[in-house]
């Protein structure tokens, strides 16, 4: 008998996702899919069970269909359908607490995987140029879905000191994009004008939507020779980008602020609905945050297929030209470079030359 797997989450686009990869596993007997509101998207073989993880009908959805693999997608920054930020922290924490209750109580779990996120470690001035899983953060997130996140990971290292025969994988993903990328910062970028914090330029990371479903299918199955997928992991691709180099490269242009003109145009732009500009958010983009792969590569085994650059280079090309594309700046720049002076430097009275070793009559 192969596994079965339950998938929280499978509303949502990357769990939809996940649920139709998981599915072509040969070791996966059948893939069970959870979510309070029915998907919009196909789910493919999957049962789907529509329960809301924030009530203890999930325990017996795990006992009726004796699920030995749990992997809970249902952390998120954005809700999937109505409600507000009020119900995104009820799933994303109480869901958590229910849904670990009843694995707690469930004989048949023996894997259990969270999405978490690089959010964990917060965003501060002095914060260390790289992060390790290790590395405690400087300045505790005080609200939003970071707190919610490191209250999450909370909740799954005491059910791993109640649990230890379940294997136990956390993986703190850095900022997803992609062609459907849906995030508050995927919604920032999408904005016509990037407003920005005066004076900062932060560094950024991001992982590939597709990256993230292959490093779900590893972390959910058994490990191989040479590798480990139980602990927490940071998973990213390589290198960094700057907030101007994302500009740029999407053809936005930025409009810098002073901080606290950058709050007041967040708290605009959620009242309208445009973006979820939140206090955590705006950190991010003031200090930036780089975090460590080392762990990702040499214990989980797992090498993601695009960097950080490819990943905003797709995410950049499903947006389509903004109001600076850099082809025509590229142009524009290079019509200028081509038009000739309106005189020649030696033409200008009184103008010293870089070779001129002696100054002119006007330039005493």
């Amino acid at each position: 008998m192969g596994k079965v797997v339950l998938v929280t989450g499978a509303a949502r686009q990357l769990g939809g996702r996940f649920v139709r990869r998981i599915q072509r596993d040969p070791e996966v007997d059948r893939v069970i899919a959870v979510d309070a509101v029915a998907p919009g998207h196909q789910l493919g073989d999957a049962d789907f069970v529509r329960a809301d993880i924030r009530q203890p009908a999930i325990a017996r959805v795990l006992a009726e269909h004796s699920v030995d693999t749990v992997v809970h997608l249902d952390v998120s920054a954005k809700t999937v359908g109505t409600g507000g930020r009020t119900a995104v922290k009820e799933t994303n924490v109480i869901g958590t607490m229910q849904l670990l209750g009843a694995c707690q109580k469930a004989p048949s779990v023996r894997r259990l995987v969270i999405k978490s996120s690089t959010n964990v470690y917060g965003s501060a001035p002095r914060d260390p140029a790289v992060f390790t899983e290790t590395t405690p953060p400087k300045s505790l997130p005080s609200g939003g879905f970071a707190k919610d996140v490191v209250e999450v990971e909370g909740y799954v290292r005491g059910f791993a000191r109640r649990r230890p025969d379940v294997a136990v994988c956390v993986l703190r993903f850095a900022n997803i994009l992609g062609p459907e990328a849906d995030s508050p910062l995927a919604d920032y970028l999408s904005l016509p004008v990037l407003p920005t914090v005066f004076g900062y330029d932060p560094r950024l990371q991001f992982v590939h939507e597709d990256d993230v479903v292959d490093v779900l299918g590893i972390a959910s199955r058994e490990p191989r020779r040479g590798t480990l997928n139980s602990g927490t992991f940071n998973i990213a691709g390589d290198g960094v980008l700057l907030l101007s180099q994302c500009s740029r490269r999407l053809g936005r242009p930025t409009m810098p602020l002073l901080l606290p003109a950058v709050t007041w145009v967040g708290q605009a732009l959620r009242t309208v609905g445009m973006t979820d500009f939140s206090p955590e958010q705006i950190r991010l983009l003031t200090h930036g945050r780089v975090v460590s792969t080392v762990q990702m590569r040499e214990t989980l085994g797992f090498h993601p297929q695009f960097s950080t650059a490819e990943t905003f280079a797709e995410f950049a090309r499903s947006q389509g030209p903004g109001l600076l594309p850099p082809e025509a700046v590229g142009r524009a720049v290079d019509r200028l470079a081509a038009m000739p002076c309106a005189g020649a430097a030696g033409d200008v009275p009184g103008f010293t030359g870089a070779g001129d070793t002696h100054p002119t009559p006007s330039a005493r």
